[in-house]
Formats: C-alpha cells, sequence, structure tokens
C-alpha cells in the first residue's frame, strides 16, 4: 500500500429524496481521478457514514471498487461503537475488493488507552488489510497518544496514521519517535501545506472534493521543493479550506461541490441543507474562490 499522495475523502451523494445518487457520485469520482488522486477514502465524516445503512456503505464500496478497478486504493473508514461491528466492517471491506482501511478509535464510548490499542488490535490482526489509524481528539475526543503507537508498533498492517491533532509539531514528534515507521497523512486541510513541509507524505483532503486540481497541485510543488509557487496557490486556497474545519464542513463542502458542477448540497437528515445568512455567507466565500481561482 502506498499512502503517499492526496487521498479525498469523498462526500456521498444524494437525490432530493434522500437516496442515493450514484451517477452524481462517479462524476465525481472520474473529476477526482482526472485531477490526479491517488486514493479514495468512503465512508468519512464527509461521506456521512453515521447515517448511512449497511446496505449503502456496502454498495457504495462495492460499486465504488469495481468502478476505480483498480486505478488508486478505495479506503473504507471503519467508525464504530462496538468491536464486533468493527469487526464486520473489516471483514466486508476485505471481501469488497477494498485496498485498505481507516479507522477511529470506539465511537460513543471515551476508551482509555489500554482499550483503544486493544480495539485497534483486535481489528489489526483480523485483516490483512493495511490500515490508518485517523487521529482527531478535537472533534472525537480520543487521543490517540505517541507512547499508545508504540504499543501498534508491533502490528504490521497498521502503517499510516491521518494525523488530525491541530498540532503540527506533532508530525516531528512521531518522526522523532518511530523514523519512518507510520506514514503520516495530514487530515486537516488548513495545515495541510505545514504538514507536508514538516515531513507529512499525504494529505486527506475535504475541499478536494470541489478542487482536486488545486489540491494535487500544491502536493505535487511541495514534492517538487518549489515552495513558492505552492505557497501561492494555498494562501488563495485557505478561505476555502477553512470550510473544512467547521461542524457543517458536510454542508459548506457539498455546496461547494454543486457550484463547482461536480456535486449536490443534498444531505441527509439530521443534517439539513443551508439557509438565511449562513448560505450567503459561504456562498460568497465560494463565489470570491472561484473568481480568483488561479489558472495552473
Amino acid at each position: 500500500m502506498n499512502w503517499k499522495g492526496v487521498f479525498p475523502a469523498v462526500t456521498t451523494k444524494f437525490h432530493a429524496d434522500g437516496t442515493l445518487d450514484m451517477d452524481l457520485f462517479f462524476k465525481n469520482i472520474d473529476f477526482q481521478l482526472e485531477s490526479g488522486v491517488h486514493g479514495i477514502i468512503l465512508g468519512g465524516t464527509l461521506g456521512e457514514s453515521s447515517v448511512l445503512s449497511q446496505e449503502e456503505k456496502i454498495q457504495l464500496t462495492s460499486e465504488t471498487v469495481k468502478y476505480v478497478d483498480g486505478k488508486v486504493p478505495v479506503i473504507l473508514n471503519i467508525a464504530e461503537g462496538a468491536t464486533q461491528d468493527a469487526l464486520f466492517w473489516a471483514k466486508k471491506a476485505e471481501e469488497l475488493g477494498a485496498s485498505g482501511l481507516m479507522m477511529l478509535p470506539p465511537m460513543r464510548y471515551s476508551a482509555d488507552a489500554r482499550e483503544v490499542v486493544t480495539y485497534f488490535k483486535t481489528v489489526a490482526n483480523s485483516t490483512t488489510l493495511p490500515i490508518m489509524i485517523y487521529n482527531n481528539p478535537v472533534d472525537y475526543k480520543t487521543l490517540v497518544t505517541i507512547d499508545m503507537f508504540a504499543d501498534l508498533a508491533d502490528c504490521p498492517n497498521i502503517q499510516a496514521i491521518k494525523e488530525s491533532t491541530r498540532d503540527i509539531s506533532n508530525v516531528t514528534r512521531m518522526i522523532n519517535r518511530f523514523g519512518d515507521r507510520y506514514q503520516l497523512l495530514c487530515g486537516v486541510d488548513t495545515l495541510a501545506m505545514e504538514e507536508l513541509l514538516m515531513g507529512a507524505v499525504g494529505w486527506v483532503a475535504g475541499l478536494v472534493c470541489a478542487f482536486p486540481k488545486e489540491t494535487v497541485t500544491i502536493f505535487n510543488l511541495v514534492n517538487e521543493g518549489k515552495i513558492e509557487e505552492a505557497r501561492e496557490i494555498y494562501r488563495w486556497f485557505l478561505p476555502l479550506l477553512e470550510l473544512d474545519i467547521h461542524p457543517k464542513l458536510v454542508q459548506y463542502i457539498k455546496l461547494a461541490e454543486q457550484h463547482c458542477g461536480v456535486g449536490s448540497e443534498y444531505v441527509r437528515a439530521p443534517r439539513l441543507t443551508l439557509i438565511g445568512e449562513e448560505r450567503e455567507r459561504i456562498e460568497a466565500i465560494i463565489t470570491e474562490g472561484l473568481a480568483k481561482r488561479p489558472k495552473l
């Protein structure tokens, strides 16, 4: 598994009646692939995993694996409250042909360090799929500490970390402690260039759903050492990237996809589409970004 590159955490597309819109979903997947992304992540926060049925997750995974047809890895997110449910999805992902897993700590229960490590190890030992641990204590309240990653290091298929602690220096701490044992991917759009400069090898991105070419270009320029060129695009991008760090990131990013012609704003309840002043404010950010979009 090559964890290097840009991995969109793609949104799940719905019709107005709330049913899956697979045609629009694959239109966006085509846009991602044409722009040079390095993998696709299904069922994350942006994918509205918590409101998808088991059958819908299976359909999304199965059809995406077939559609992508090996061009890039397809990663399934596991965000479950029970270990037995996480084991189910690890097995199902392998059966459906997914290339790897992204895993959150147990949901809906504040597990301690021993419980979190046991949870991750139990799932890792049940599958041959490579795993990326999603470390996001800001949104999901459980910090996977460096000592916990030391305990996980004897699981060879735990290979990567989606670094979302909001602490850029944690990239350096992890590299100082583990060298290249773990592949580090930035999981916060507004810190991506900074973490890439400090040694992260990938970007699990959100605004990439609407702006894949710009996201991939920044990643490539940083890797080529063209820092000033990357910085110029990143500065234009930042007001849009800040849509990724709000509780309504799903609504905001889906609205951006709609404005770019590669998605719709339809979300599934309890989320609601934006109205009033909030909608006007977010649309103003999007339209200004589109008006000033750099030529690549």
